[in-house]
């Protein structure tokens, strides 16, 4: 693809094209992807922000330009690494718009929330729980010995592995999008966003146990065990010696307590462990299908806690 504008034969019709330089500035901006995050549409703001350059490019109005703006600024929230390949499926998807493909609103929007939900799932592991550790494991032993070279090279070697993987995804992600956007009528652009939407959601139901967590306290039984079935605290010898009789027989399986107390919680965990989590996230996709604001959710689920907490419920 050519970095400018050139021209076809027959008509002359001039085709716009994004330069190397107009991509340069959308993958510097798209560092500050996070710097206007808010509670109602999460990282719109910077998304948009990421895309200016583009954008101006793209379109010469002032009316065109709004209205690129405004569709962009919708809900969008993803690793803050993992969208640079969103947006450059984004960049070739409005370039060829602005070409004159028929490309709507809905398919851009669709491509984007078909893929930031699984590449979400995808950041955090491999960024937040394997690069990164790695890195500060390995300045943090540096600066134990003194060196000043650990944190050092923790700071250059994660901003160069940032940068780079930030430029060359975003760089695939808008070659891919081209060959996306040629194929509308033969399908591609749904079967890329029903797979990635199939992969999204079997992340998030594979994260609903980890992040949504719902106990209820209400106390159902309360039985008195057996002597010998739970550490006599009266009997113990003091101080260390103590807490090493204390570790070891429980350790043994005996209980820490003399009588054992059965929650409401504890038979939902043994009928299907997570359910109110998953009720609780399955009703929150209702109601936000049903136009509620994530506002209006998040300051209800925060009320309603404090509420059954007061009362003893939760």
């Amino acid at each position: 693809m050519a970095e400018t504008a050139d021209t076809k034969a027959a008509g002359t019709t001039l085709k716009i094209r994004l330069t190397k330089k107009d991509r340069v500035a959308v993958w510097w901006r798209s560092t500050f992807l996070q710097g206007s995050w808010n509670y109602e549409r999460m990282q719109n703001g910077g998304w948009a922000y990421s895309l200016v350059p583009a954008l101006k490019r793209l379109y010469k109005t002032k009316e065109d330009r709004a209205a690129a703006l405004k569709r962009h600024l919708v809900f969008f929230n993803t690793h803050p690494y993992l969208a640079s390949p969103i947006l450059g499926v984004t960049m070739a998807l409005e370039e060829d718009r602005a070409n004159g493909a028929t490309i709507d609103d809905v398919a851009i929007q669709g491509v984007k929330v078909g893929m930031m939900g699984p590449l979400a799932g995808v950041g955090d592991p491999v960024f937040w729980f394997t690069v990164r550790p790695i890195l500060g494991a390995l300045g943090a032993s540096l600066a134990m010995s003194g060196s000043i070279m650990g944190p050092i090279i923790f700071f250059v070697a994660w901003n160069i592995i940032r940068m780079a993987f930030t430029w060359y995804s975003q760089e695939f992600g808008y070659k891919a999008g081209s060959a996306i956007s040629k194929d509308m009528s033969g399908g591609l652009l749904q079967k890329v966003t029903k797979g990635a939407s199939i992969l999204g959601m079997f992340i998030l139901g594979s994260l609903i146990n980890r992040w949504v967590v719902v106990k209820f306290t209400p106390v159902v039984s309360k039985v008195e065990q057996a002597k010998g079935a739970y550490i006599d605290w009266a009997h113990l010898k003091s101080g260390a010696a103590g807490i090493k009789e204390a570790l070891t027989q429980q350790a043994a399986g005996l209980s820490l307590d003399r009588y054992k107390v059965t929650t409401l919680q504890d038979n939902l965990d043994q009928l299907i462990p997570g359910l109110a989590g998953l009720l609780l996230t399955l009703f929150c996709m209702w109601l936000l299908k049903k136009g509620v604001s994530p506002i209006v959710i998040i300051f209800g689920l925060f009320f309603a806690g404090i509420i059954l907490h007061v009362l003893h419920i939760m």
